[in-house]
């Protein structure tokens, strides 16, 4: 642990050095300048000669540089903005005092120096400086895992398929490091697929904590059981059982889930509260509207399920409703709207219909997590 002593006077560094040994501190460092000051710290350079300063001890007026202009330089630099400074000077101005606080500095301590006054005003300074210390590190931690979950969540997610009865694919534009938006697709035989888009409650850790928890269960939920109404009853089931009693609102999700049968040229639906998907049935538009609840906000559900055929092509679109918060500012959007927005861009990547759609959105000025989910048949 280093402390720097910032004075063009050497009389007053000895005076400075002298307390501070006496109390202790012995790791001291000198610069008679700012710009001494710079070149110890590496503040217009590589080369740092010191990388663990704990406190800087400086003086208000000196040539070239003064005190008040490097405290602002170096409260600019991420490197050093941390670093408590307390201005050891003989100017009594109270307005200047105020300009050194609101410039970055700690505190102050006027000469002719009171000892039992600065190593009061240096231990409060320390104090400070390790609580700012410890709380970098723990959100330094916190970093690192948020990026592991992020990529454990990615992870689970489903990747493209594109085989001879199928294709599905998918774009995902969270607004936030975690987030509440899930898919997933399974082949449940040769010629059968089902496909899950959700949107859970809420954001962040307890978002993704509940979808992963989700995602765990998915597969075998959707592989095993046929009837696709006890699929979603037993998702219910899953979710209600994350019900805390000190908990004042229940975790809950919407979805669309369905099943596409390539060989008979169905496909079967069920929508629990989420925005309308949109089908391309041959040359009939459907849309894919509610028909129960959301998944985990009652304990039971009144599910049933719908069913649709095509002769020769089908194209379903699905998507969160951060798309459609994204194109109307948050304001409601019509169905038939959003059907002739994306009726000449359903032949286009999800991706691409994100980027013609939405522009000028981007992850930091985007207020919901974006998914889209594009599905094929051949």
């Amino acid at each position: 642990m280093s402390i720097i002593i910032v004075d063009d006077n050497t009389a007053n560094q000895l005076v400075v050095k002298a307390i501070l040994n006496k109390a202790g501190y012995t790791d001291l460092i000198f610069a008679s300048s700012a710009q001494k000051l710079f070149d110890i710290l590496g503040v217009h350079s590589r080369i740092v000669k010191v990388r663990d300063a704990e406190l800087i001890l400086m003086d208000l007026m000196m040539p070239a540089v003064d005190g008040l202009e490097a405290c602002k330089i170096l409260q600019a630099d991420d490197r050093f903005k941390d670093i408590p400074i307390i201005f050891v000077t003989a100017v009594g101005d109270s307005s200047k005092m105020a300009e050194a606080l609101d410039a970055g500095a700690s505190d102050y301590v006027m000469k002719p120096i009171n000892r039992m006054e600065l190593l009061a005003r240096i231990r409060s300074a320390l104090r400070l400086k390790k609580e700012i210390d410890w709380h970098k590190e723990r959100d330094t931690r916190m970093k690192n895992k948020l990026e592991l979950a992020k990529q454990v969540q990615r992870s689970v997610l489903s990747k493209a398929i594109d085989d001879e009865n199928i294709e599905i694919s998918a774009v995902y534009q969270p607004s936030s490091e975690l987030a509440g938006d899930f898919y997933g697709w399974y082949q449940i035989d040769r010629h059968r697929y089902g496909v899950i888009l959700l949107d859970m409650m809420g954001h962040g850790i307890s978002a993704s904590l509940v979808c992963m928890y989700i995602s765990s269960i998915l597969r075998d939920t959707i592989t095993r059981m046929s009837d696709m109404e006890q699929a979603v009853l037993e998702l219910n089931r899953y979710m209600n059982q994350l019900h805390m009693e000190d908990e004042l609102i229940n975790y809950y999700f919407t979805a669309i889930y369905m099943v596409i049968d390539t060989m008979e040229k169905t496909f079967e639906y069920v929508n629990a509260g989420h925005p309308a998907g949109i089908a391309y049935a041959d040359d009939r538009i459907e849309l894919l509207e509610h028909s129960c609840g959301a998944i985990g906000l009652f304990n039971t559900l009144n599910v049933k399920k719908k069913r649709l055929h095509y002769k020769k092509e089908l194209n379903i679109i699905l998507y969160t409703d951060g798309l459609t918060d994204a194109i109307e500012h948050g304001s409601e959007i019509a169905a038939e709207h959003l059907v002739t927005l994306l009726d000449n861009k359903k032949g286009l990547e999800p991706a691409e219909i994100i980027q013609q759609m939405l522009p000028e959105c981007n992850s930091t000025n985007q207020k919901d997590d974006i998914c889209l989910v594009k599905v094929r048949s051949k």
